[in-house]
């Protein structure tokens, strides 16, 4: 119960600073809420809503895969912020967003990676994307390919950090 009283304070911070955006300054709103509040409240379920900024309120099974995507990610980093790991390996999680959600979510994650959010905890994170809207938000680039001659994988960096505004 101490966890997810922690997540179920901690959804609606995390899913806020996620979802605002310049034509939406508010961000939008999520709920942790328990099925039964009884006296054994792990027999039952969990009930996660979430309101998507400009638009009405709509079940979770309801709503598109990138709006599925932001909720479970914003779930995601509301969970880790009550016993934080030092980093992160995420595997395209931006496979259902859209432009603007993949902004949200590279934002979020970049100003948690620098401290930059009310959130305390920053963290590492490694992201595996062949997006190219997510790699302006990288500190630095790695990408594999297979060398024609050695018919083995090769790696090359880039370090965008000494591009940094």
């Amino acid at each position: 119960m101490t966890m997810f009283n922690h997540v179920k304070d901690a959804i609606g911070d995390v899913y806020r600073a996620m979802t605002k955006s310049p034509t939406n300054q508010v961000g939008g709103e999520a709920h942790l809420l328990l099925e039964d509040d009884n006296d054994e409240p792990y027999l039952s379920g969990i009930k996660y809503n979430t309101l998507v900024p400009g638009k009405r309120f709509r079940d979770m099974d309801q709503l598109s895969g990138g709006e599925k995507a932001v909720a479970a990610l914003a779930l995601l980093f509301a969970i880790h912020s009550f016993r934080p790991s030092p980093f992160f390996v995420m595997d395209e999680i931006d496979a259902n967003l859209d432009k603007d959600n993949v902004e949200l979510v590279a934002t979020y994650i970049r100003n948690r990676v620098n401290s930059q959010s009310n959130i305390k905890q920053p963290f590492q994170a490694i992201v595996i994307s062949l997006n190219p809207a997510f790699y302006g938000y990288a500190d630095g680039l790695i990408g594999v390919y297979k060398d024609a001659d050695t018919k083995a994988s090769e790696q090359l960096t880039f370090d965008l950090e000494r591009f940094a505004l």
